[in-house]
């Protein structure tokens, strides 16, 4: 061992053998004395040893360290090395496990605690270096990194911990930490050893799993001497935390446990730190006192403490049973306990230990009698879930089996399944059950004809008689059900239906047979069944009562029978009807076969059908046959018949010889057949016609008889070669008329032409094309025309010529000629006059035209305007154009083409500007040339002509210019001239604004603009776009932005295009954010570029109207009794300023309690909700007060919550407050639940005469809350008649002691059993009392003792009936009792509603009295909507008063509202007339928007966020002078008669909040300032009050005027301006208005009264005939009367105990050696 201290300038040396070291262990030395070498640091020179050499390097080390310790081990064995080289990470984990505490400090390696103080925390650092030889680098591992030793899994797998103290009777204190790890999910989580040993299989734990759970074995505590660990002592366990047989809790809870002892010096250790001397022996002497701490706290009882805490840890962390398969959420009401009824969640299937137990399983229980057998139905556990969970317990579902013994489900707890359980031997036992049940029937046949299953019959084969027995399991024949105990008999049926089989299923017969005893079940024969098909005879059993076929969930037995009823022999055949068929077609005949019963039957083979038919020729192909059916295939008739509208019916015979019905006759119509040929008229050849006229072609269409024949598709087509195609539809008649249009051929040289016609059907192949020739001769009518000049007989226009003429001239004389088909020239008349038409003229002179003359032709004036004109005969039949094209004529204007005639400033007009010379007409005279540019100017207003440019263009000889620009002026029209020689052309420019360049906004607001938090800002941001010059731009592709950080702003629009002004309007709907200084910027966008914009500065306040949270304030030092009062909650509204509010109506204030812990943010149903107290006078107004609420009567948690209704739907809630309720003053000793009055007799069976068994009494307040915690002592039980005065006769408790007595210890007592002896003294059937009496120390009044009546039996048996009958009776007392508090719930409910609606009927009465009185005349008839429609009416008047314009107040407040501010003066207070509005408003005009605040501070705050521009008055800094009566008045008279009704101007001042702050304000500003109806009375006034020696104030008249206190008047500064001109005081509403508002909440009140009325009304009505009410009132009669019964029978067996009158303690008639018994004392 190598060390050196701090401050010391020498190294120790300590050099220890191993021999030594054992040496001085064994003979008790000191093991650490020695020579101890002294040396200097680094100094290595005394080591010499080769062994030794590697402490060169240990010592070269020490250089320069203030202080260390090395200790050097040397001597290793081999298998030492190997295991600290192979091992490496085992080892260092157990010196981590040691020096766990120096390494991580006191609270060890635990990730979650919060503790963060350095000075509690370790800094010691322990380094491993493992060195091996090269080339093996050193392994480095600080132990600080270790995360897997066993302190520190024990703290990461702890769920709990249980903290505790020990002091020692020498004074030793021992620090304790038990720690528990639950068991979660599938596994348990307590940690195990890295290297825990095999189990032995010897080992009687090992094989039942002990090992396996949790912790086994293991002793619990690991011990710690100054914070190291000693591993070698560890302390099993200690009495308060070990189980033992009365434990409530499972082992395996206490196997779940770790813990830690840390001790101080006051226990000793062994030398070598591995072994405490006597720490476990001391500490369980019994002097030793353990006490739990919580938070330091210090708690009574370890015991009790550390059974709590580990049963908590149990129920809450403990997860052992999974269920899966989450269902539903359900209410039970086989639950007695109301607040437990819900919610419970229904899952489908758990595991548990391993198994998995699921819905439909069968499963057997234990510990219940009658042991239960049944399916799962579901498991069921409370709480509300939603998915997979893991619980310690819960309840399953079981469906009693067999069901059809039971047909019930039974709800039991899970641990109730019998694990063990086979579910063979659990069929075994349900199957001896349900062999005795009806299995199957037997079916006889008592005449020897049976119906084979699936067998085939012909019709008409009888079924039956029938004979049926029923059998069950054991082929036992059964009539009736057989059941398991004394129940109702059920006789059983048998019932016989047959079913015709098919889509729904046809019963065709039934009938039902009850059984005989000579015959069983009897059904007689059945005889009709005639009708094909497959049939199912079924036999059922049925249940005499219900006719139920199921019963138990099993159905009875039942018989079927399947057959098939088939047809007979042939002996007849109907045929079916034919339809309508044509000559020559082929058609088909159908017919079946038929038996004696009109089904159809298969035909007889060779069948050879004849038919006959008058009047026609018939036949057929062949004959085929299918199953019944007949086909005589391809029948054909022909003959002459009539048309289709006169057709006639045949009647064709079809003959079958042979058979027993061999002929039938069916209808037939027969008409015209298929289309055969064609026939066209005339018949001449060849046809002759004059050209120009119509042809006319008969036709007609012909079947292959003859006969005209009308088909579909029957049209005939016409062709002519050279004319249209001529088409009739003969498709409905068979023929028709075909007619050309006129025939026009081209005739040549007058000779006659020859032309055919084809008719032919497109659409029938089959019949042959007709073709007729045509002769066609020449006509006399006109065919051409010829036009020619008048003047020059050569000139002919021809047909189609272009002719060029001059522009605008005349084209004169000219003549036209007509000629015929022969060449001749027509001679012109009237007629054909008439129909000569031109183009160029609508009316023409027809004496010209008879003449041959045309119209003369005018030349149009456009160059490139070429024209068609034509002459025409006879609408264009004959006609002959030709086209004009115009010349220019001599220039004459100049023309200006401008595309654009909009330009904005300091921009060029867009597109290019033509200028060209032309003509009158416009036509182009391209006179100019490139030299013309000289002679052109171009002239404006702020034109810039070094712009300009001029392009000659050749190609049209003119000129482009472009250049044009503006640079000066303003927006509009300017004139824009060109000139070229004697030439002018003016064009109109509009002139727009210029490139918008900047934003600004049109009205500014002031700098900074105050507004609330989450308000709004009413008047709209206006912002104007405008170019570099200043002009408004109304650019529609600017967008406008509004930009803000960080607040949030809620906005009408984020961004808008510019209107057509160029403006933009941006309102801002409300500002969010923390108090302070903020900026609204405004940029506006075109394209990609920003263009800048102006900025407001926004100062943002805190909303002193806006309500934020609620503040509670009561005494938490209070303790809760039950049944108690809480403490005053006082609760206040906070605004967002942090002041509290007064402006809500307590109403809206309420108190919800529920009990259990903190809900989500809304309150749960079952909460109650209480309202606020007046306040008392001692108290503020600034709260709401909630005094004398009751504090629940159970004892736990509870929560409290605050609410605030604000509006229609937002609620503010407080924070909920977690109350705990403890009990109240103990007062009485009780039990848990009230025990039945137990029934006992002498008899020698302890079960007898056992009086109670487990039973805990506990101490209790006046509520039944366990109140006696820290109360010891015991409870003496003893025995009392029932009757005072007699007492001799007392049974005696075992050991013939007459009371007997139990410890009482934290306030509860537990009596395991507590029995009479045998052979006990008592009279037989007498009742006695049980008196529990607790003796307790220290209790203020004496404690009530517990009595429980039991009756005394001498017989067994008759106990046994008096215990069975006294357990119903007690049953149906609690149900009565139960059934009468639920009827007298009813009644108060009634009672109640009953005095709710005679309370609305009397508020209604007052209500509508008082409407009376307000003139609003209301019938005691008025309905509700009655009354809506009257608030409609006078709230319409109301809006309609607010629409009426009105003075306001100009000025924008935004400091009212805030803490301590009444607001500026020109909102204070309103003015009713217009003239002394506007002349006190102009007096104190410079006052009018200063600032009133209540606290200097506030004007303080004001003054600093307005940077001292706003004006304030804090009025605790306002001296208030005496009210002085008006100067006319003294000593209460009247100096004189005033004229003018001199009045003081303040006291015309209507305040709107604050009456007396307000008047202190105007007290101030006005002073006594008069206001006096005119300047004369006014001055009259004035001389009179100076006249009697008293000053006079300013006097103010109605007209504007003021005479000053100095006597000054007249002049402008003496006189108000305008009303327009000034701020003035607001009017108030007209006194029309407040009537209004009055009747309106009168109205809406009684409204509100009628609808509680018509509410009450129903709820009573529904309250007093409820069906449930009924039911309970039938049920509690019928419970009464069996109670009454088993008193009778009660009272039967005391009275016969009474006849037979044995003396007292005389034995029954079941034992009749027992010796008269005496009394003992």
């Amino acid at each position: 061992m190598i060390t050196k201290t701090a401050g010391s300038p020498d190294v120790h040396e300590l050099v220890l053998s191993k021999e030594e070291f054992e040496r001085k262990e064994r003979e008790k030395e000191n093991v650490f004395s020695g020579i101890i070498r002294n040396r200097k640091p680094g100094d290595s020179s005394h080591v010499n040893k080769t062994d030794e050499r590697f402490l060169h390097a240990l010592i070269t080390e020490e250089t320069g360290k203030e202080s260390f310790t090395a200790v050097v081990v040397t001597g290793i064995l081999p298998e030492h090395i190997a295991f600290l080289k192979k091992e490496f990470q085992v080892w260092t984990r157990q010196l981590a496990h040691v020096y766990h505490y120096y390494i991580h400090g006191v609270n060890g390696n635990d990730m979650k605690s919060n503790f963060t103080s350095a000075d509690d925390f370790s800094n010691v650092d322990i380094l491993v270096t493992l060195r091996e030889k090269p080339p093996r680098c050193p392994r480095v591992l600080n132990l600080r990194e270790v995360d897997n030793d066993m302190q520190s899994l024990y703290i990461k797998a702890a769920a709990a911990t249980f903290e505790f103290k020990a002091t020692t009777e020498d004074g030793g204190t021992v620090e304790g930490l038990v720690r528990y790890h639950p068991f979660l999910y599938d596994k348990e989580t307590y940690p195990k050893e890295v290297m825990e040993a095999p189990c032995n299989e010897d080992d009687d734990y090992a094989d039942s799993g002990f090992q396996h759970l949790a912790g086994g074995r293991k002793p619990i505590f690991e011990c710690f001497w100054n914070g190291r660990l000693i591993p070698y002592t560890t302390v099993t366990d200690f009495d308060w935390c070990a189980w033992n047989k009365d434990s409530k809790l499972p082992t395996e809870c206490y196997r779940r446990i770790s813990g830690v002892i840390f001790t101080d010096y006051k226990f000793e250790v062994s030398t070598n730190k591995l072994t405490f001397m006597d720490l476990e022996l001391k500490l369980k002497q019994k002097s030793s006192l353990f006490t739990r701490y919580v938070n330091g706290q210090k708690q009574r009882g370890i015991q009790k403490e550390f059974t709590q805490w580990l049963q908590s840890c149990h129920e809450k962390l403990d997860k052992e049973i999974k269920f899966l398969g989450y269902q539903e959420t359900i209410t039970r009401t086989d639950v007695p306990t109301k607040e437990k009824q819900y919610p419970w969640a229904a899952f489908s299937s758990i595991e548990w230990d391993g198994k998995v137990y699921e819905t439909g399983q069968l499963v057997k229980s234990h510990k219940t009698h009658p042991l239960l057998y049944g399916t799962i139905n579901r498991f069921l556990l409370y709480g509300n879930y939603r998915g997979d969970v893991f619980a310690t317990a819960g309840q399953v579902e079981l469906a009693l089996q067999p069901t059809a013994f039971h047909n019930k489900n039974k709800i039991i707890p899970i641990s109730k399944i019998d694990q063990m359980a086979a579910v063979e031997a659990i069929n075994k036992h349900i199957q001896s059950d349900l062999v005795k049940l009806p299995e199957k029937l037997k079916v006889d046949w008592p005449e020897g004809n049976p119906l084979t299953q699936n067998g085939v019959h012909p019709a008409g084969t009888p079924l039956g008689p029938l004979q049926v027995e029923i059998l069950n399991g054991k082929e036992e024949s059964l009539s009736r059900m057989p059941s398991l105990g004394q129940g109702s008999v059920r006789k059983l049926n048998v019932d016989l239906k047959i079913i015709m089989q098919g889509d729904q299923g046809k019963e065709v017969y039934s009938c039902s047979a009850q059984h005989a005893a000579k015959w069983g079940f009897w059904f007689k024969k059945i005889e009709n069944l005639s009708s094909l098909g497959k049939y199912t005879l079924l036999l059922s059993t049925v249940i005499h009562d219900g006719n139920a076929t199921v019963f138990g969930g099993r159905e009875l037995p039942s018989y079927q029978l399947n057959f098939t009823v088939k047809a007979g022999s042939a002996e007849s055949f109907v045929p079916q009807a034919v339809s309508s068929t044509q000559v020559g077609v082929p058609f088909n005949i159908s017919l079946h076969m038929t038996d004696g019963y009109d089904n159809q039957a298969v035909p007889p083979p060779n069948l050879n059908p004849v038919l006959k038919c008058s009047g026609l020729d018939l036949s057929y192909e062949k004959v085929d046959v299918s199953g019944v059916t007949i086909m005589i295939r391809n029948v054909r008739a022909r003959g002459k018949v009539l048309s289709y509208q006169r057709a006639k019916p045949y009647e064709l015979n079809i003959t079958f010889p042979g058979m027993k019905n061999d002929t039938q006759t069916i209808s037939i119509v027969l008409l015209p057949g298929k289309p055969h040929s064609l026939h066209v008229m005339p018949a001449d050849d060849p046809i002759m016609i004059q050209n120009g006229n119509t042809v006319l072609f008969n036709v007609e269409i012909h079947d292959e008889a003859g006969n005209i024949t009308a088909n579909p598709k029957q049209n005939v087509n016409c062709q002519i070669p050279g004319f249209p195609l001529l088409s009739i539809d003969c498709s409905s008649t068979g023929a028709g008329q075909l007619v050309t249009k006129p025939l026009n051929v081209k005739i040549i040289k007058g000779n006659p032409q020859k032309v055919k016609a084809q008719f032919e059907m497109p659409n029938q192949k089959n019949v042959a094309m007709v073709t007729k020739e045509l002769l066609v001769s020449p006509s006399t009518r006109v065919c051409s025309m010829e036009i020619y000049s008048h003047d020059d007989r050569n000139l002919v226009l021809r047909n189609g010529e272009k002719i060029d003429w001059l522009a605008g001239g005349l084209l004169e004389n000219l003549y036209y000629r007509l000629y015929d088909e022969s060449c001749f020239e027509v001679p012109l008349t009237p007629d054909i006059a008439s129909k000569i038409k031109v183009n160029w003229k609508a009316e023409v002179d027809v004496h010209d035209l008879i003449k041959g003359k045309l119209p003369d032709l005018q030349v149009p004036t456009r160059v490139h305007d070429k024209r068609f004109y034509q002459v025409s005969y006879q609408d264009q039949s004959v006609s002959v154009s030709f086209h004009i094209v115009p010349c220019p004529d001599e220039p004459s204007v100049i023309k200006v083409t401008i595309p654009k005639t909009c330009v904005k400033l300091g921009e060029k007009l867009p597109g290019i500007i033509k200028l060209k010379v032309t003509d009158r007409y416009g036509n182009d005279t391209k006179v100019l040339n490139p030299s013309c540019v000289e002679q052109i100017r171009i002239e404006a207003d702020g034109l810039d002509n070094s712009t300009v440019s001029f392009l000659w263009q050749d190609s049209s000889s003119s000129f482009h210019i472009t250049g044009i620009q503006f640079n000066t002026g303003t927006p509009g029209s300017r004139d824009l001239s060109f000139k070229y020689k004697n030439f002018e052309k003016q064009v109109v420019i509009k002139v727009m604004a210029g490139v918008p360049t900047h934003l600004k906004l049109l009205s500014e607001p002031e700098n900074p603009l105050r507004v609330f938090n989450d308000g709004g800002i009413v008047t709209p941001f206006l912002v104007q776009l405008c170019d570099k010059w200043g002009n408004p731009s109304p650019d529609h592709r600017v967008v406008v932005d509004l930009m803000f950080s960080p607040l949030k702003v809620t906005k009408s629009v984020t961004s808008q295009s510019v209107d057509s002004e160029g403006k933009a309007s941006f309102t801002v709907n409300c500002v969010s954010g923390p108090k302070g200084c903020y900026q609204l910027k405004f940029r506006g966008i075109i394209n990609t570029a920003h263009i800048p914009g102006p900025s407001v500065n926004l100062l943002v306040l805190p909303d002193p109207n806006k309500p934020v949270r609620l503040s509670v304030k009561y005494d938490t030092q209070k303790m809760l009794l039950a049944g108690g009062k809480f403490p005053v909650f006082s609760v206040s509204v906070i605004s967002e300023e942090g002041s509290p509010m007064t402006t809500f109506n307590p109403a809206d204030a309420s108190m919800f309690l529920w009990q259990g812990a903190a809900a989500a943010a809304t309150t749960p149903p079952s909460a109650t909700e209480l309202k606020c107290n007046e306040p008392m006078e001692n108290e503020k107004n600034d709260c709401f007060h909630f005094r004398d609420k009751e504090i629940p009567e159970h004892a736990g948690k509870y929560t409290i919550m605050f609410s605030l209704r604000i509006g229609k739907t937002k609620v503010l809630s407080s924070d909920q407050i977690t109350m705990n309720v403890v009990a109240n003053e103990p007062v009485k000793l009780g039990p848990d639940a009230q025990p039945p009055a137990p029934v006992v007799s002498y008899s020698n069976d302890i079960s007898s005469r056992t009086l109670v068994k487990n039973m805990t009494l506990r101490i209790m307040d006046s509520f039944g809350n366990p109140a006696g915690q820290n109360l010891h002592g015991k409870v003496t039980v003893s025995i009392k008649n029932t009757s005072e005065d007699d007492n001799k006769e007392l049974p005696v408790f075992e050991g013939k002691s007459n009371s007997s007595h139990f410890r009482l210890e934290e306030g509860k007592v537990h009596i395991t059993r507590l029995a009479v002896t045998d052979n006990s003294p008592g009279k037989d059937g007498s009742s006695y009392i049980l008196i529990f009496t607790p003796e307790v120390l220290n209790v203020s009044t004496p404690l009530a003792p517990f009595q429980l009546l039991f009756h005394f039996y001498n017989d067994v048996e008759k106990q046994r009936k008096m215990s069975e009958l006294t357990k119903k009776k007690n049953e149906l007392t609690t149900t009565i009792n139960a059934y009468k508090d639920n009827l007298n719930t009813q009644n108060q409910l009634i009672q109640l509603l009953t005095n709710q609606h005679r309370d609305a009927c009397s508020k209604e009465n007052e209500q509508r009295t008082a409407l009376n009185i307000k003139n609003m005349d209301i019938p005691p008839s008025a309905t509700i909507p009655v009354i809506k429609g009257l608030i409609q009416e006078c709230t319409a008047e109301v809006d309609q008063i607010l629409k009426t314009p009105r003075r306001v107040c100009s000025i924008q407040d935004t400091f009212r509202g805030q803490q301590d501010v009444l607001g500026m003066v020109g909102h204070l207070a309103l003015v009713q007339d217009d003239d002394v509005a506007r002349v006190i408003s102009w007096v104190i005009s410079g006052d009018m928007d200063c600032v009133i605040t209540k606290t200097f501070s506030a004007a303080q705050r004001i003054y600093d966020a307005t940077q001292g521009r706003q004006q304030v008055m804090p009025l605790d800094t306002v001296f208030v002078h005496p009210n002085r009566p008006l100067p006319h008045i003294r000593n209460g008279r009247m100096l004189f008669e005033p004229p003018g009704n001199p009045v003081f101007a303040r006291d015309l001042l209507i305040y709107l909040q604050d009456r007396e702050s307000c008047n202190i304000v105007f007290k101030n500003l006005l002073g006594d300032t008069i206001l006096i109806d005119d300047l004369d009375s006014g001055n009259r006034y004035r001389r009179e009050v100076v006249r009697n020696g008293t000053p006079c104030p300013t006097l103010l008249t109605r007209q504007g005027d003021r005479i000053a206190a100095k006597g000054k008047f007249g002049g402008l500064q003496n006189r108000a301006p305008p009303i327009s001109k000034l701020k003035v005081f607001g009017a108030p509403h007209p006194e029309r208005y407040f009537i209004l508002k009055e009747q309106i909440d009168m109205l809406t009140q009684y409204s509100l009264t009628l609808q509680k009325i018509s509410k009450a009304r129903d709820e009573l009505s529904q309250a007093k005939n409820s069906e449930e009410v009924i039911r309970n009132q039938q049920e509690l009669k019928k419970k009464e009367k069996q109670l009454e019964e088993i008193e009778k029978q009660i009272e039967s067996i005391m009275v016969r105990t009474r006849k037979r009158g044995p003396a007292a303690g005389e034995p029954s008639d079941v034992t009749t050696k027992r010796p008269k018994q005496t009394s003992r004392v």
